[in-house]
């Protein structure tokens, strides 16, 4: 089980697994690994299951998943400068709120 603070779990790596998310959340709430992960899970299936939809996930104070077209278009093969038409997709995006952009910015601008 991971303890203490996020400083010292995520030490010099760039971020956080899913597998330290699951295990520090479990430790901040008090349930066990296996009851977190499941609502882990769940929580990631039911955003994944949403915008397979078409539809949007908003989380009050996080903020927004959408999904977005990105329209035909040409590219480039880097390796071969070829030009190759790249199909219509859907993208999942992230919008943050106002609240956590602010949130994230004061934390940075603290460090600094």
């Amino acid at each position: 089980m991971i303890k203490g603070n996020l400083d010292a779990i995520i030490g010099q790596k760039p971020g956080l697994t899913k597998s330290e998310t699951v295990s520090y959340l479990a430790h901040k709430t008090g349930l066990t690994r296996i009851e977190t992960e499941t609502v882990v899970d769940g929580l990631l299936g039911i955003v994944q299951e949403v915008l397979s939809l078409g539809k949007k996930v908003e989380l009050r104070g996080f903020g927004t998943f959408s999904v977005r077209i990105r329209q035909p278009r040409e590219a480039r093969n880097p390796a071969t400068q070829e030009t190759v038409m790249l199909d219509r997709r859907f993208v999942p995006v992230f919008k943050p709120s106002k609240t956590l952009r602010a949130a994230v910015d004061s934390a940075m601008e603290s460090q600094r």
